[in-house]
């Protein structure tokens, strides 16, 4: 996957006044362009900080915002009171701003010189109450916006933004994002459903569905010699079995493996889609249950759904996008089923063949076996087991009037025993708070079976995602109980409805 916070950017915007004075206006600028020279050279800061010229005037505010909402590099903007500046000034430019904001309360020294404070000091530097004010303008007009305290060269204070410019452009993502469905959802099922029209209105993810045999086509059409080239990459990175390699007995069977996945490249890539969803009921010419290309392309950056489950592909897509640098992975997962011995209790999750090895650190083995559902030939797949450690597991519902993300925080463990039968890559974990609470919690919120499990990105960035998105978020974690998730979810239903208005 490219760089997706290359091309992208955050605007510094630094509020005053005139009644300073040049002299102290021209400090003002000084020290904000610092800050933001501070942030943008942060590690942990993955989107370039962009300075403005402080803003001092109602007009020049709205001006700024408007302009933030028009360019497409701006994935949010960042505020900072440097000194007093009169929240009335920012009513139409907030009221406007149609893009994430961060409002940061810092100040320019992070020690008080004790022994020189005169008065000159203190107006300029007033952040301590002008942040108020423009906190209490924000609130009073309903602005959504995350806030952060502390020093901006604070480790902790350059984290918790970095957190935030993930989620800002894993937001701008999604209203990029397009997503091919080859094929219809599994028949019957629910959860899996969901409205596409709304999904474009509230989440900007263009969802549309192509036939499957439109990807046979390209499939079918691709070069002999691009196949060579792939399945020595295959031969190069992964412990392929006998049976699978040069001379083997079914080394065909992995050539397939490889147009599959040389196909669904070049349709993915020509289209301009960065996520899809396959259904093994409905594989129109394809040999293969696309497994080995699938699992490869979420490690890639794609994002995926089983059976026509766009929602969990767009999390996926999602999950990679604010995760990328970070160690671990992203990848379509799937409660299969639990320990329940008493003390050892964990859910062994899975899919039929596609969990992404970005999961792992230890080097995949590439096998072949039976594929008991989708009458085809037996394909090809990546075994492993998702490296111990925490995680997060996140699943998207359509509730009707609106979309519902669970989080659940887990703890990925190593299996109690080998599991030398399972012929598939999976994960064995411990939800928070334990297995019971987390299960019950997760059926009360009508939570899908399919999730993303993310090992990169963590909560804070999900929740700051969802506040820029205005997506109900509920969250099962150590501090959880059955009780106060059901009283969460109540609150949830009436604040999501009356928000949406009549």
């Amino acid at each position: 996957m490219d760089n997706p916070f290359a091309a992208r950017e955050i605007w510094f915007l630094t509020g005053s006044q005139g009644l300073y004075g040049q002299e102290t206006l021209d400090q003002v600028a000084e020290q904000s362009r610092v800050i933001a020279e501070t942030l943008d050279a942060a590690s942990d800061v993955p989107v370039k900080i962009v300075w403005k010229p402080v803003l001092t005037s109602r007009d020049a505010i709205r001006e700024t915002a408007l302009a933030a909402n028009s360019d497409p590099a701006c994935v949010g903007v960042i505020a900072w009171m440097h000194t007093f500046s009169p929240a009335k000034m920012w009513i139409l430019g907030l009221d406007a701003l149609q893009t994430p904001l961060l409002h940061l309360h810092t100040q320019a020294n992070e020690k008080l010189p004790w022994s020189s404070i005169d008065m000159d000091f203190m107006n300029l530097n007033q952040a301590a109450h002008g942040d108020r004010e423009f906190g209490y303008i924000a609130s009073r007009l309903g602005v959504e916006r995350k806030t952060v305290v502390g020093h901006a060269s604070h480790v902790d204070v350059q984290q918790r933004i970095g957190r935030w410019a993930r989620a800002a452009t894993g937001w701008a993502e999604m209203h990029s994002l397009r997503l091919a469905r080859f094929g219809d959802n599994m028949r019957d099922v629910a959860v899996t459903e969901g409205d596409k029209t709304e999904a474009e209105l509230r989440l900007g993810v263009s969802v549309n569905t192509w036939g499957v045999n439109d990807l046979v086509e390209v499939v079918d059409g691709i070069d002999e010699s691009a196949i060579d080239e792939l399945v020595a990459v295959y031969d190069a990175e992964y412990d392929v079995v006998p049976e699978l390699r040069e001379g083997g007995e079914r080394r065909e069977s992995l050539r397939y493996g490889a147009r599959l996945e040389l196909g669904l490249r070049s349709f993915l890539e020509e289209g301009g889609f960065g996520a899809f969803t396959t259904n093994f009921e409905d594989l129109g010419g394809l040999r293969q249950l696309p497994g080995l290309p699938v699992q490869r392309l979420m490690a890639d950056g794609y994002g995926f759904g089983a059976e026509g489950d766009w929602k969990t592909a767009i999390l996926v897509r999602v999950a990679n996008v604010m995760g990328y640098g970070l160690p671990g992975g992203a990848s379509l997962m799937e409660d299969y089923t639990y320990e329940l011995t008493p003390g050892e209790q964990k859910i062994l999750g899975a899919h039929m063949l596609e969990v992404s090895p970005s999961l792992t650190t230890a080097r995949p083995r590439l096998e072949i076996h039976p594929l008991g559902i989708g009458d085809r030939e037996d394909p090809v797949r990546l075994t492993f087991t998702a490296d111990p450690g925490p995680g997060l597991v996140i699943a998207m519902s359509d509730m009707r009037e609106r979309f519902r993300l669970v989080a659940n925080t887990v703890e990925i463990v190593e299996p109690d025993e080998p599991l030398p039968n399972l012929p598939v890559a999976c994960a064995v974990w411990e939800p928070a708070p334990s297995l019971a609470t987390s299960a019950e919690c997760w059926l009360t919120a009508g939570a899908a079976h399919h999730t993303v499990m993310t090992t990169a990105t963590d909560l804070e960035t999900w929740e700051d995602l969802a506040e820029i998105s205005g997506l109900e978020l509920a969250v099962i974690d150590e501090s959880t109980t059955v009780r106060s998730f059901a009283q969460e979810l109540r609150v949830n239903q009436v604040f999501h409805r009356l928000a949406q208005g009549f």
